[in-house]
């Protein structure tokens, strides 16, 4: 590599790098504002409130708790962006009491107010008439006080164990002398719908105000009863640097790593309290008292004055309202795809043998193609064995069953579930256990790695001997989130790839050391070195006068070499252009380091998943697919994916793609030098253009214009 010119700003130098923590802060800054939009329809910015009680709720358990955990370590060495955990810590507090107090004022002024104009309203029981009243309160005595279990505190009674994301009562019951008051806490079931129907009302009102409510008929004669609502979070026990290592792992087996991970379940439900949410409400001595039981600092404690656990939005469920919703997506099948019938003389493998098939997801649909081809090999006698890796799925999953189904038909079928996915754990461990009781091959992860890959493969017995049919993803083999998250995945019957991904599932199942790959990149043995290259090469051209260019599409970027990578590229010429959903640490446009380097972040209805890595290399361009993002986890702790792609049309597809993120003036954000983010906005009389609308008309044209007149007869299954 040329040397090139020297970045102004030492490259060893923290004022390089944004901050990890702050930037996914920011992320979720963006989803508030979708939040807060009010030209989306209603449903949509309930729907977005209550993304943001959710990342809210993982920012606490897994980043807020590692950093808990670092400064109970002892930790004082600087993040790459110089602040030590504590420093990082009252940033973190800072910006999460900015965006909850957005939060409030969102719910009180508008969403409330919006759903009750609309007619569903979200009530407080005190503004219930009394047939109202009495229907909730005949309610409550049948269904729900035989369940609820009042818990006091006394010499007798030490306070009880308070589990993480449920919501509770602090009810203060005062004697008869007036001279005491007994405290007791009452848990919320969580076995129970958060929003209630209110008789006579298309409205709502939330669970926890029915048992307020109602306090006088569990504690009869006690008429001082006063209450008020609070909720815990606890950490998610993992190390911000080891957090994806399952510790001592290498001399265990199968059996024993399930049962360590089940022993890391149960151990997160008793882990460190991270947070306290309470009603803005509750006197201060209660607050103090309740802090100090539960041993945790004021800085930890956050009142709202409104709802707690607004997570509990995505469960609001209303019937009837399609204009407070958005346009209902429905998935095309893919044109090529379309051709083969569902039942007929021509297999979706012959098709695939044609060339390989790029299928954007959800514009595109998952179950006419992914699962149809899983589904399809596992009653094709001809296939030999299908391998494939779970990292996460559904609770219905029709993979499973059609893996299961395989398996009943005397095919060989291994799967790779990888058991430590973060708060997937428990239904993986019950996946593996349900393949292997249909003597389904299960690999449960590698040592000290988790397994992030994304892949297929079905073996067929073919005329001149078996071929090989793969899809490498970018996604999860999951049918609910193939509908709401945007995903790209290839499938191929190129034998070189096939046999690299015959080669890694060998690696994955079978504990083999594979030195090297043909053509499929794969980490943490030989991923980071590749994409050096990669970037180095584009530098080169650059400094030779030859066509140069980046661009990638990804969830996240940390890594601090790749950074410094991207850096001594743009300052080299290189022009780079990066589409990064969630946090970034890279500062873009910062005169003398990365005035050619852009970064943009796309967040819409679709949930942006898909990686895309596009190299210029002097006008013979390389396209990458697969499971990784830049982050140092996944090139150094992870077993990821990437493939190159060989087949021009798919190269002239994603390049079409990247193309349209960039036009993007409505649901974009485009990145500054100081890690703030700025939405595109039209210009005048300039038209709206949004990346995932014209991903979804693309697809349907696409459809349109290869089928012909009548042809619906070829329609295959999931349309």
């Amino acid at each position: 590599m040329h040397p090139g010119p020297v970045p102004i700003i030492p490259l060893d130098s923290p004022e390089i790098f944004l901050n990890r923590e702050l930037s996914w802060l920011a992320f979720a800054r963006r989803v508030l504002e979708l939040a807060c939009d009010p030209e989306l329809p209603l449903l949509e910015r309930v729907k977005f409130t209550g993304i943001m009680g959710m990342l809210h709720d993982e920012f606490f358990m897994k980043r807020m708790g590692g950093l808990k955990q670092q400064i109970r370590k002892g930790v004082i060495g600087p993040s790459p962006d110089g602040r030590t955990p504590v420093e990082e810590l009252a940033a973190c507090r800072e910006e999460i009491r900015k965006q909850m107090g957005v939060l409030s004022r969102l719910m009180n002024e508008e969403i409330r107010p919006a759903l009750s104009a609309a007619g569903i309203p979200i009530l407080d029981h005190a503004d219930l008439n009394e047939m109202q009243k009495t229907h909730l309160r005949d309610s409550f005595v049948g269904k729900l006080m035989p369940i609820l279990t009042p818990l006091a505190v006394d010499v007798e009674h030490p306070f009880p164990f308070i589990s993480g994301q449920g919501l509770n009562l602090a009810i203060q019951i005062q004697d008869s002398t007036g001279r005491r008051v007994h405290f007791v806490r009452l848990k919320v079931p969580t076995n129970l719908p958060r929003w209630w129907r209110v008789p006579g009302s298309e409205g709502f009102v939330p669970l926890e105000q029915v048992i307020a409510a109602n306090l006088e008929y569990m504690f009869p004669g006690n008429e001082t009863l006063r209450y008020s609502v609070f909720r815990v979070t606890r950490g998610a026990q993992a190390d911000t640097e080891t957090g994806d290592v399952i510790e001592d792992s290498e001399s265990l087996l199968p059996g024993d790593i399930i049962r360590q991970v089940t022993r890391d379940l149960k151990a997160r439900r008793f882990a460190g309290i991270v947070r306290i949410e309470l009603e803005s409400s509750m006197p201060v001595l209660l607050r103090d008292w309740l802090a100090e039981q539960l041993h945790v600092h004021e800085d930890d404690i956050y009142p709202t004055d409104t709802l707690l656990g607004l997570s509990d939005l995505l469960a609001l469920r209303v019937s009837g309202m399609q204009d407070l919703l958005a346009p209902l997506h429905e998935p095309v099948d893919h044109p090529r795809l379309r051709r083969v019938p569902a039942a007929g003389p021509r297999t979706i493998f012959e098709e695939i043998r044609r060339g390989d098939i790029l299928v954007h997801h959800p514009y595109q649909s998952f179950e006419s193609s992914v699962l149809r081809l899983i589904s399809e090999a596992a009653g094709d006698p001809k296939v030999l064995a299908i391998k494939l890796t779970i990292y996460r799925t559904n609770t219905d999953s029709p993979i499973i069953r059609a893996l299961t189904e395989a398996s009943r038909q005397g095919k060989q079928v291994a799967v790779l579930v990888e058991i430590t996915a973060r708060f997937d754990e428990a239904p993986n461990i019950a996946w593996g256990q349900v393949l292997e009781r249909e003597g389904v091959h299960v690999a449960y992860g590698v040592e000290k790695l988790k397994t992030h890959v994304k892949l297929a493969l079905v073996v067929r017995d073919e005329e001149g001997g078996p071929r090989s049919y793969v899809h490498v993803g970018t996604g999860n083999y999951h049918t609910g989130t193939a509908r709401i998250y945007e995903d790209l995945g290839i499938l191929s019957a190129d034998p070189v790839l096939s046999r690299d991904v015959a080669l890694l599932f060998n690696q994955l199942t079978g504990v083999l050391s594979v030195p090297s790959f043909e053509r499929l990149i794969v980490a943490p043995s030989a991923m980071r070195t590749r994409f050096i290259g990669l970037i180095r090469r584009e530098a080169d051209h650059a400094l030779a006068g030859r066509e140069a260019r980046i661009r990638a599409k990804m969830n996240q970027l940390q890594d601090p070499d790749i950074i410094r990578e991207l850096y001594k590229a743009g300052t080299a010429g290189v022009p780079v252009t990066l589409n990064v959903r969630g946090l970034c640490c890279l500062r873009p446009g910062v005169p003398g380091l990365s005035e050619n380097i852009r970064v943009f972040s796309t967040v819409g209805r679709f949930l942006e998943h898909g990686r895309i890595y596009e190299f210029l290399n002097g006008g013979d361009p390389a396209y990458f697919v697969g499971s990784a993002d830049w982050m140092k986890r996944n090139l150094d702790r992870r077993v990821e994916s990437i493939a190159p792609v060989e087949d021009p049309k798919v190269k002239e597809e994603l390049s079409r793609i990247l193309d349209v993120y960039e036009q993007d003036n409505c649901s974009v954000w485009d990145c500054g030098p100081d890690g703030n983010y700025t939405r595109r906005r039209p210009g005048p009389g300039e038209r709206r253009v949004g990346a995932q609308e014209v991903f979804a008309e693309m697809a349907r044209a696409q459809l349109e214009a290869s089928t012909p007149t009548g042809g619906d007869s070829a329609r295959a299954p999931g349309e």
